[in-house]
């Protein structure tokens, strides 16, 4: 059923639902990353003198292009952890266009989902894109710990973390909050196993883009095959 659900996921990927989607959660977690790029530039210029006089060297006049240098590399470095947890907190701001693009080529006789506010969406977006942060920076203790084990620490812990998230989105379209959390306890091993999928792709770069618009696709899919019976049309 999983492994089903998954590649009727990847065979609509190229669906122009999907990819702008996924697209606009690139496009817009790169532009944020852009902006505390320029904003941390700034900030060090605003701080730091231009010249300086150190003793047996003189005057100093590349701070400018020493801050420069180093900023680029630190937004770099945070951009490797930072680009796949904000675009897909970006992304999960339109999931639902997921979501429907799915149901109406797979479920057509699946009841339409009451579209969830704005508000409600933008709040939990920003939780769990707060959540797979704070997790995952816990986590990188953990790997020093664990040595060749890291990779499943890391799948399993984000596997997780992915599986909750997308099956909660599917489920509460249908079931209401009640609903979607008796729904992911009667399913929590499905649900954790396809959430292990999903994370593998996390540890492969350019490839981790599309794991929010796939798995919020894949968990659409488990949700109607697990509590509604539905089945493809």
């Amino acid at each position: 059923m999983i492994l089903t659900a998954f590649f009727d996921s990847v065979g609509q990927m190229l669906d122009r639902r999907f990819l702008g989607v996924m697209l606009g959660g690139i496009a817009l977690a790169t532009a944020l990353l852009f902006g505390l790029h320029v904003a941390l530039v700034w900030g060090l210029d605003w701080l730091l003198p231009d010249t300086f006089s150190l003793p047996f060297i003189g005057e100093v006049t590349w701070v400018d292009n020493a801050i420069s240098g180093a900023s680029v590399l630190l937004m770099l470095g945070l951009s490797i952890f930072l680009m796949v947890p904000v675009a897909a907190m970006f992304t999960g701001l339109f999931l639902e266009i997921v979501a429907d693009a799915v149901e109406q080529k797979h479920y057509p006789n699946v009841r339409p989902a009451a579209p969830t506010p704005f508000l409600t969406t933008l709040k939990d977006s920003l939780r769990f894109l707060g959540v797979i942060v704070l997790v995952n920076l816990c986590a990188l203790v953990l790997y020093f710990f664990v040595g060749p084990f890291a990779p499943l620490l890391f799948w399993s812990v984000n596997g997780y973390l992915l599986g909750r998230e997308y099956f909660q989105l599917s489920a509460l379209r249908h079931l209401g909050p009640g609903g979607a959390r008796a729904a992911h306890r009667r399913h929590r091993w499905t649900i954790f196993t396809a959430g292990v999928l999903m994370a593998i792709p996390l540890s492969v770069p350019l490839l981790n883009l599309t794991v929010p618009v796939l798995g919020a696709a894949t968990f659409t899919h488990l949700f109607h095959r697990l509590e509604t019976g539905a089945r493809t049309a």
